[in-house]
């Protein structure tokens, strides 16, 4: 009878341990399968976000940028008018008028601020993408080392679209960047 209870203890030992191995890979499963949704999930929303981002980036330069051409355009506008009226040939002197009053300058301070709203909004575009390349590493990460890749490892690459420059891309095909003009006047 001994040997029947120790049987027994031995069957009672082994389920229990193949149902706790079992619990343990059910567990890795939903576990990766989770994180591998959640990762499409975020890498889906980055990519919305990165549409929201441009849009206002452009929204943002092309607004200001019409700001300063404006005050530009008005400012051209006014002044030989305002000149004309304060030195024109009606005054003796006009001159020396000239040399000691205060004049309207043009203020360059819309530039300034479209300059730093480029850049600013660029670097803004550029860190949103970056986060969508590293939700694209992590994705790719948990499909294709162990032991992940062994529950989600059948699931697609994600598809990201990264926006850039046809230069860039000409200078990545080629391996070369070789115009360091920035200016375009050939010096």
């Amino acid at each position: 009878m001994e040997d029947r209870g120790m049987q027994n203890k031995g069957l009672l030992v082994a389920l229990i341990t193949v149902a706790v191995a079992a619990m343990l890979i059910v567990g890795m499963a939903v576990s990766y399968k989770n994180s591998e949704v959640g990762l499409r999930n975020t890498a889906a929303a980055q990519q919305e976000k990165l549409t929201v981002v441009y849009d206002a980036t452009w929204k943002i330069i092309q607004q200001k940028a019409g700001v300063s051409a404006q005050y530009a355009d008005n400012f051209k506008e006014i002044y030989p008018a305002l000149m004309e009226g304060r030195y024109g040939d009606s005054r003796g002197g006009a001159m020396m008028s000239w040399i000691t009053e205060s004049n309207p300058d043009f203020d360059t301070s819309l530039y300034a601020d479209l300059m730093r709203s480029i850049e600013s909004e660029r670097t803004k575009f550029a860190r949103e993408q970056s986060r969508l390349i590293d939700i694209k590493r992590e994705h790719d990460d948990l499909r294709l080392k162990i032991p992940s890749s062994l529950f989600v490892g059948g699931k697609p690459e994600l598809e990201i679209q990264l926006v850039t420059s046809g230069r860039t891309k000409e200078v990545f095909s080629t391996g070369e960047e070789n115009d360091i003009d920035l200016f375009g006047n050939g010096k």
